[in-house]
């Protein structure tokens, strides 16, 4: 193996390639891969094609196809050490044939791209711009965080482009920075429509929230209730899980979460 990446076994018994000095696999884009799941209400769902854009080490296309949720996932990433590495993912998962690598700048995608129109959109962008925050010694790391290649306005406006009319555009984003999300997603014609707000614990400001847009879609936003990754303080720090959170983790799925 590679000196530069690690090998870890992870949910839905993928192994998953990360680079030692890029940023690791986290509860943002898990809670977004299960966050996809909302979508599929119609077997149909599972012969759809969906892109993944910023994918990193590929974990959410690489959840999405262990669970079956789409017959072809474009992942696409920038920097080509990442690049390198989904392709590595794809191959050990024997998920070659749903996952495809595409080393890319969403900024100048176009369906052409990837075959033609998706029906999805999945991004876990960087949540900082590049005037905040320490600078990372690791340019890989940097640029996973930062908008460097792109603000959440070329992300939208990239989902835009590759969406057919009514696709649906999925996110995990910063809630101190819901304005600029609403306000690209409204200026490339994707509609919020549902909306969940991540909690550590009850008592604590949330910390990400999960948005779907649809593409064309008349307003009306169905905000659900908040899920708290653990029931209080003590919990949190010793890494316990809610209730809520285990059965989401369990089955990589929100949809009992918003049945209940």
């Amino acid at each position: 193996m590679d000196e530069s990446n690690t090998l870890l076994d992870i949910n839905e018994n993928l192994k998953l390639f990360q680079y030692k000095n890029g940023l690791n696999f986290g509860t943002d884009a898990y809670l977004l891969a299960a966050f996809t799941a909302l979508t599929h209400r119609h077997p149909e769902s599972s012969s759809k094609k969906a892109v993944e854009l910023g994918s990193g080490t590929g974990i959410i296309s690489l959840l999405c196809a262990a669970k079956k949720r789409f017959a072809k996932i474009y992942s696409v990433e920038i920097q080509p050490v990442y690049f390198d590495i989904i392709a590595k993912n794809t191959e050990i998962n024997n998920l070659k044939q749903t996952v495809i690598p595409v080393c890319a700048d969403i900024r100048d995608l176009d369906p052409a791209k990837i075959s033609g129109e998706a029906d999805f959109c999945i991004s876990n962008p960087p949540y900082m711009t590049c005037n905040s925050g320490k600078r990372n010694l690791h340019d890989e790391k940097y640029i996973a965080r930062h908008e460097v290649y792109g603000d959440i306005r070329d992300f939208c406006a990239c989902a835009s482009r590759l969406l057919k009319y009514k696709g649906k555009f999925c996110t995990v984003y910063r809630p101190d920075r819901l304005c600029d999300l609403f306000c690209a997603l409204r200026e490339y014609k994707l509609e919020p429509k549902r909306q969940i707000f991540v909690y550590a614990y009850p008592s604590a400001e949330p910390s990400m929230v999960l948005t779907e847009a649809v593409k064309g879609a008349s307003p009306g936003l169905k905000l659900y209730r908040g899920l708290y990754l653990s029931d209080n303080r003590e919990d949190c720090i010793n890494n316990i899980l809610s209730h809520d959170a285990q059965k989401i983790y369990e089955s990589c799925s929100f949809a009992d979460f918003v049945r209940n």
